[in-house]
């Protein structure tokens, strides 16, 4: 079971389950692009060394930067 964005291939579907608690200065930002609990996605690209990733979410594509991603605890 994948728990980190950056653990993820292209192609590779997961959902979120959550938040890390030291992601506070994302969790807002990422839940008002719709990445609440639940939230099924597809990853659909990836930098080369993994800055940023692509996925599609609820109908659209979606950039995080590590930062970001790392806020998010996912299940694959």
């Amino acid at each position: 079971m994948k728990t980190k964005l950056a653990d993820f291939t292209v192609g590779e579907k997961g959902r979120v389950t959550g938040f890390e608690k030291s992601g506070k200065s994302y969790r807002q930002k990422l839940m008002a692009m719709g990445m609440i609990k639940g939230t099924e996605f597809t990853v659909t690209r990836m930098a080369p060394l993994g800055d940023p990733v692509e996925i599609e979410v609820l109908g659209f594509n979606l950039s995080l930067r590590k930062e970001e991603s790392a806020a998010l605890i996912v299940e694959g």
